[in-house]
């Protein structure tokens, strides 16, 4: 049995192979400068350095959220990395707003993250869900012809296993992949490997931070090592650290892995709340 694509413009069909060892698989690879998925509405989100609202019209919309449900026919809008609606006739305002629109006719919008917890009825308050496609959260969407979207699951399946039918998969309000291909300019992911510890010599976060209560003092030294007292007792923890904007991470010498957050002039690590000594 086979599927065929109509979700393009060209007007041209595909045939998938759905397991039955015939048809004649996609192009895994399409010439990236042929992109035939609204590639106008790509290039002005791309470029998209005024802050318009975007808007992805006339899809069936998975939001995952217990009071919204599925919507056919519906629009999601966003501006940078909030969504701000989502429904119907959205699109009656795109030209006040001055919106991109990008056209999903066939299409169906899913979320690209899961809260599973959500899913297993883990949360008692809908403000607690995430990763939903909701007024107030984060635009991580995937953009999916609708026979490879029957729901959450299947669309997740089809980025894993044909990411060439993916239409669009949005992180934070901005594209990753476009038309089965990476979107010009998106982000790539660090290299594996523990990466060497920078020279931090001058850095205002270097010193020792004492928590309130003076039960744990952490040393920060000027080339990404630490060194936790603890209650009085030396070289608690060593290891080393790496700063990223606001996040710290630790690599312990005995090697496991830690995290802390710089809220302002406090670091916050493992419940404990600390000030620079």
């Amino acid at each position: 049995m086979s599927i065929t694509d109509t979700g393009t413009d060209t007007g041209t069909e595909t045939e998938i192979d759905t397991g039955t060892g015939t048809g004649t698989a996609p192009d895994p690879d399409p010439d990236p400068d042929t992109v035939s998925w609204n590639r106008e509405a790509l290039d002005e989100i791309l470029s998209n350095d005024e802050g318009r609202p975007v808007l992805f019209t006339n899809a069936r919309i998975l939001t995952m959220d217990p009071l919204i449900g599925t919507m056919t026919g519906a629009d999601l809008l966003f501006v940078g990395s909030l969504v701000v609606g989502v429904g119907p006739a959205i699109v009656t305002a795109a030209g006040d707003d001055n919106a991109i629109v990008v056209d999903c006719t066939g299409m169906t919008i899913a979320p690209a993250v899961v809260d599973t917890v959500a899913l297993a009825g883990g949360r008692s308050h809908r403000s607690e869900y995430v990763a939903t496609l909701t007024p107030g959260n984060t635009p991580d969407f995937l953009v999916v012809p609708d026979e490879f979207a029957a729901d959450v699951a299947s669309a997740v399946a089809t980025l894993v296993t044909r990411p060439e039918q993916v239409r669009a998969l949005v992180a934070a309000g901005r594209p990753v992949l476009w038309a089965g291909t990476d979107a010009p300019g998106r982000a790539t992911a660090p290299e594996a490997g523990v990466p060497a510890s920078a020279d931090l010599t001058g850095s205002p976060r270097v010193g020792v931070w004492i928590d309130r209560h003076d039960f744990l003092h952490q040393e920060l030294t000027a080339d990404g090592r630490y060194d936790e007292t603890r209650g009085g007792r030396p070289h608690a923890y060593q290891g080393r650290y790496w700063i990223d904007g606001d996040r710290i991470d630790y690599l312990d010498d005995l090697g496991f892995w830690a995290y802390g957050e710089f809220q302002g002039d406090e670091l916050h690590h493992a419940g404990y709340v600390m000030k620079l000594g």
